[in-house]
């Protein structure tokens, strides 16, 4: 087990103010969506179209990747340039912030400014096998007709919008679309996929009466559920939204569904019953049958770059390589394992639903230098010149550029999810 340092109370403080003015981007975010909801169109239906032949699987495809014999989250980061790209593997980037128009200001750190590019070249190698390649027809051919969810905060919706970069190219541009419904984005390839790709803004899974008070419900998740309940994959992250204090409000509902019994707990005991309520609601939905769902594990925050430099006083702005191990797994003080083991025990007591675990964190702790830092934006506008030139205070090392790290997140789900195909 990877004994994580205990940080100081000062530490904290500093922890939970970096934190909570990070996590303003995301509603900021969101109620910019609630404006361009106005100037979007209306979502439009995508008729059925007959059935193509099924997916013609590589010997690539075939051989590469079986969970019971490959753990795809131990490993190691390779850099990849254009010569050892193999017929094995997937070049990096996937695409380019140019060639994709649905990124948000958020993560496109090239066009914000970050004169550095190598970030973008890291390929993730599992340890015992190859990932099958990337490609996007194939992805949407496993999805064909589905509707593919991601729930979680603003770290989810860059994995959602990461995805929608991945396969958009392989759409006719007159057979794909981005629709804003707040609180879901949703993109549609139409044609002869009939596949939507959605996000919904649930950062604490649960329902929850305000975000910045934090004040959650921790036995309601209907509000929410009503609208992930028809997804055929379902793929859920919350953790960073919870980091924000020790202590969260929570309440209960009364038999008239008014909010009641409001009181304060420790973070890993309302975590603990969220997730419950999660995996009650699940047994209680969810068809296993037809619907598969996945848990992201926490995304690692670098928030002190002593974690990785002894003696330093920074944090993750102008960090250009990636953590090395040092021959041992490299684990930050951003990521909770008392988190992370409850999430594993709520998973493991399931008797109905199989929920896939992907173990992220670990192999994205090495990724010191994926994050937007001071090329990103704080409450819906970019940073200034001022606020750059004080990345002690601005660097947002939660969030991560596009390309960048949550394409390896994506790539691994689509191994996932091209081996049960194949199975």
């Amino acid at each position: 087990m990877i004994q994580p340092t205990l940080l100081q109370p000062a530490d904290r403080r500093l922890a939970a103010a970096a934190i909570a003015s990070i996590l303003l981007l995301g509603s900021a975010r969101l109620l910019l969506d609630i404006f361009k909801t106005n100037h979007q169109p209306h979502l439009s239906t995508i008729h059925n179209k007959p059935s193509p032949p099924p997916i013609f699987l590589s010997p690539a495809d075939r051989r590469s990747f079986s969970p019971a014999k490959c753990n795809p989250f131990e490993g190691q980061w390779v850099w990849n340039d254009d010569h050892n790209v193999t017929s094995s593997s997937s070049p990096s980037p996937l695409y380019t912030e140019d060639s994709c128009p649905y990124l948000v200001k958020q993560t496109t750190c090239q066009r914000n400014g970050r004169p550095d590019g190598a970030y973008q070249r890291w390929r993730w190698k599992p340890a015992g096998c190859e990932l099958p390649p990337f490609e996007a027809a194939k992805m949407l051919d496993v999805v064909r007709g589905k509707r593919v969810m991601f729930v979680g905060d603003s770290v989810m919706r860059s994995q959602f919008e990461s995805m929608v970069c991945m396969v958009q190219a392989a759409v006719p541009r007159g057979a794909r679309s981005f629709d804003r419904v707040p609180p879901r984005k949703v993109f549609r390839a139409g044609g002869e996929w009939d596949v939507t790709l959605e996000y919904y803004w649930a950062p604490f899974i649960v329902d929850n009466h305000t975000v910045h008070k934090r004040l959650v419900s921790l036995d309601a998740i209907d509000k929410h559920g009503a609208t992930w309940k028809e997804a055929d994959v379902l793929v859920f992250e919350s953790y960073v939204w919870w980091m924000h204090k020790p202590f969260i409000n929570a309440t209960n509902y009364d038999r008239y569904g008014s909010p009641e019994n409001i009181r304060e707990y420790d973070v890993a005991t309302a975590y603990k019953v969220a997730m419950e309520t999660w995996a009650n609601w699940l047994e209680a939905n969810i068809n296993p049958r037809r619907q598969s769902v996945f848990f992201m594990s926490m995304s690692p925050t670098h928030l002190w770059s002593w974690e990785w430099r002894p003696g330093s006083d920074g944090n993750c702005f102008n960090e250009t390589y990636p953590v090395e191990p040092a021959g041992r797994p490299y684990w930050g003080t951003g990521s909770n394992l008392q988190i992370m083991n409850i999430i594993g025990d709520v998973i493991g007591r399931l008797r109905r639903v199989k929920v896939t675990f992907m173990n992220i964190t670990q192999l994205s702790e090495y990724r010191k230098d994926g994050h937007t830092t001071v090329y990103g934006e704080r409450k819906g506008k970019l940073l200034t010149g001022e606020q750059r030139s004080d990345p002690k205070n601005f660097a947002d090392c939660i969030h991560w550029c596009l390309p960048g790290v949550p394409d390896t997140w994506n790539h691994i789900l689509y191994a996932y999810l091209l081996h049960s195909y194949r199975s």
